[in-house]
């Protein structure tokens, strides 16, 4: 039990909101790792005890081998030290590698908590939030609820039992004594309750100064060849620089608020110990006690400051921690945007055919991109999407993969309703290459291989074959163990699509996707992905956006849409007939084309 004094202090400086946090925190982890906690809380016990231990010996060590001048007490108490001290040593050993792999386990677990539920997040959580930002939470959270609870595990087992044990010291020798050490620690805890939210304040700035910096640099990083094609290296240096400098300014605010209570506590420790080295100095001198008594108290007391000055400290140093478990909580409480309704059905696909029927959808509020639109695409078959940019096309297959919640009307796959079965069964049947590759940092076969985990060596060949990207891959050092680099940043355009393409022939959905697939290539790689794209969309449902018409002109159908709406449809040879706003498109086109070769 604390001394009434130190209990009050304690409840005075802590909110309620770094309680909740703190009790949330031992409901959430602490309880699930209770007996790794208990382990190292008896190692941390052992250590207090040996500690109190070493300070009563004192008192002996003194009295019997200075005083009485007993040969035989230097052998029993110089082996008595040592083997306190052996104890403490391993018993130090012991509590840092048990609560060392409960707080791994601890980030671990939280890690695999934030990233499960960030995964469960829809598009428009990523859309909204930088990288940087959600890697701070990731990484900071997870490793905030550790520190917390490892700081107070260790300020409760280490320093608070090693204050009452040598506390229980100093009133065994003298209770006068111990009675300082009493008043002066409810003076040094409530000495850093203003601290407290000058900290908290610090810290929120540096921690969203420190998510400036990061999501500069990395728009730095990734952006680099857009960076030194316009020369701005020196306006991103100026500017991250300017980022940097204001951290460090926080950060050294910071360090002066932690450091304030550094000089209260050994201006209060030194008080403490000069007024028990006077009254026991002259309780030797004056008042009939033993050096042994003395040297003992004073050898508690020393050993005591310490552990003190951590325990008037633990608010503080616990509030940089909180915020980031806070943080934490933050999306672990995040609703889970894309958890489906239990019993939900699974997609059934029989022909693949899509219907979109008078489909509203606006990505912010008062400006809709989709107004009615609606349109069949034919199982089998390959539909086309043409018209201007910001018609809708890109929205359409958004919503198709339910990226996002249509406002309004209908979107079914086979007479279901997307709404209406699994997310999972839904994106398993589509398949999607689009201009904008994107690959996994890792190996060639790794990214061909995303398409269905689990596929075997001569699977993912035969896909890369179909894709016209086995010989290409052949040709590498590596091979199919080829790097790809970050977002596949060591591959050509064309290299990256046939990749893609493979992923996609791999999966072998019956509905397939196609944006632009083609629109950044030159000639020669268009033609050779063109080649893989015709063998993909044979027997699927396709859907395919291009702005270039040539592209297109094979399809099915084409559907011309304009401000959200389907405007003409047909085939190539039907609409150019109609001299509607295909054809206007196409004699835009084709006369630019005729123009360039003529010149």
């Amino acid at each position: 039990m604390l001394p009434p004094k130190m209990a009050n202090a304690f409840r005075n400086i802590i909110s309620a909101e770094t309680r909740d946090t703190v009790s949330r925190l031992f409901i959430q982890d602490g309880r699930r790792h209770w007996k790794g906690y208990a382990i190292s809380f008896l190692f941390m016990g052992i250590m207090a005890g040996t500690t109190s231990g070493l300070a009563y010996l004192m008192g002996d060590v003194i009295n019997r081998i200075f005083v009485e001048q007993n040969s035989n007490a230097i052998w029993i108490l110089s082996g008595a030290v040592v083997a306190l001290s052996v104890i403490k040593g391993f018993s130090a050993y012991g509590q840092a590698v048990a609560l060392a792999k409960v707080g791994n386990r601890i980030v671990a677990d939280n890690q695999k908590r934030v990233l499960d539920r960030l995964l469960m997040q829809d598009v428009t959580y990523f859309s909204g939030s930088h990288t940087a930002e959600i890697m701070m939470r990731f990484n900071t959270g997870a490793q905030a609820a550790r520190n917390v609870l490892n700081l107070i595990i260790t300020s409760l087992g280490r320093d608070l039992l090693s204050v009452i044990g040598l506390t229980l010291v100093m009133i065994i020798q003298d209770p006068f004594m111990a009675m300082i050490g009493f008043v002066v620690m409810p003076i040094a805890i409530g000495g850093v309750r203003s601290l407290i939210r000058k900290v908290q304040k610090i810290f929120s700035r540096e921690f969203h100064s420190a998510i400036q910096i990061m999501t500069e640099s990395i728009d730095a990083f990734q952006g680099i060849r857009t960076i030194k094609s316009f020369t701005l290296e020196d306006v991103q240096r100026e500017r991250i620089f300017e980022r940097i400098d204001k951290m460090e300014k926080a950060s050294n605010r910071m360090m002066r608020a932690q450091s304030q209570s550094g000089p209260l506590m050994e201006a209060l420790g030194g008080v403490a110990i000069g007024l028990v080295v006077m009254y026991a100095g002259w309780g030797v001198l004056h008042g009939g006690r033993t050096p042994g008594e003395f040297f003992s108290v004073i050898t508690a007391l020393l050993l005591c400051y310490e552990p003190a000055k951590r325990l008037a400290r633990l608010n503080i140093d616990l509030t940089t921690h909180l915020m980031g478990a806070r943080m934490l909580f933050a999306i672990l409480d995040r609703p889970a945007t894309e958890a489906d309704a239990p019993g939900t059905p699974e997609l059934a696909i029989k022909g693949g055919g899509v219907v979109f029927d008078e489909v509203v959808f606006s990505y912010r509020e008062g400006e809709p991109v989709l107004r009615g639109l609606s349109f069949v695409a034919e199982p089998g078959q390959t539909t086309a999407l043409v018209g201007p940019s910001g018609g809708g096309k890109s929205t359409v297959m958004n919503l198709l993969e339910r990226f996002y919640e249509v406002e309004s009307g209908v979107i079914t796959i086979d007479g279901q309703n997307i709404d209406s079965v699994t997310r999972h069964s839904l994106r398993k049947a589509i398949g999607f290459v689009s201009q904008d590759v994107f690959l996994f940092t890792g190996t060639v076969r790794e990214n061909i291989a995303a398409g269905r985990p689990g596929a075997t060596e001569e699977e993912i060949i035969a896909a890369a074959r179909s894709a016209h990207a086995h010989d290409f891959i052949m040709g590498f050092e590596g091979g199919y163990d080829s790097r790809v680099g970050e977002r596949g940043t060591q591959l050509s355009g064309g290299q990256r699509q046939r990749i893609a393409i493979a992923r996609a022939f791999l999966k072998d959905a019956p509905i397939l996707l196609l944006d632009e697939a083609t629109a950044a290539l030159d000639s020669e790689s268009e033609a050779e992905v063109q080649k893989a794209l015709n063998e993909l969309q044979r027997n699927r449902t396709t859907l395919v956006i291009a702005h270039r018409l040539q592209t297109v002109i094979n399809a099915d159908k084409i559907c011309v849409i304009e401000k959200g709406r389907v405007v003409e449809s047909g085939r190539h040879d039907e609409l150019v007939a109609k001299r509607g706003r295909y054809f206007t498109f196409h004699q835009l086109q084709f006369a630019g084309q005729q123009e360039r070769l003529s010149a």
